[in-house]
């Protein structure tokens, strides 16, 4: 009997403690806490995603070229873009807005 009022006061004591810190830190980020700064700048990230583009449109031209198929451009990549979400944006397919699901 002693054992389980032991646990119980020590976990009210845990409890206790845990509402304590929430207080004391109740102000501040958690990257406040840990002097979070970002690695990159915002300028760096949307450089890479260019590059990154690139760099896949690139691939996928030079599997093409093996296959004999034609070269994709970006402009190509784009208009396939406004395809796909004009097609989520009218709720049809397996990626739709509205969670996919075939209403007939």
């Amino acid at each position: 009997m002693a054992f389980i009022a032991l646990t119980l006061g020590l976990l009210v004591l845990l409890f206790l403690i845990l509402v304590a810190l929430a207080r004391a830190f109740e102000g501040h980020s958690v990257a406040d806490l840990i002097d979070w700064k970002p690695t990159r700048s915002p300028e760096v990230e949307v450089q890479n995603e260019v590059d990154d583009v690139r760099q896949m449109i690139e691939a996928q031209n030079a599997y093409r070229r093996r296959r004999g198929a034609e070269e994709i451009t970006e402009e190509d990549v784009e208009r396939q873009a406004r395809e796909d979400q004009s097609v989520r944006a009218r709720g049809r397919g397996p990626f739709a807005q509205g969670g996919g699901a075939d209403e007939q």
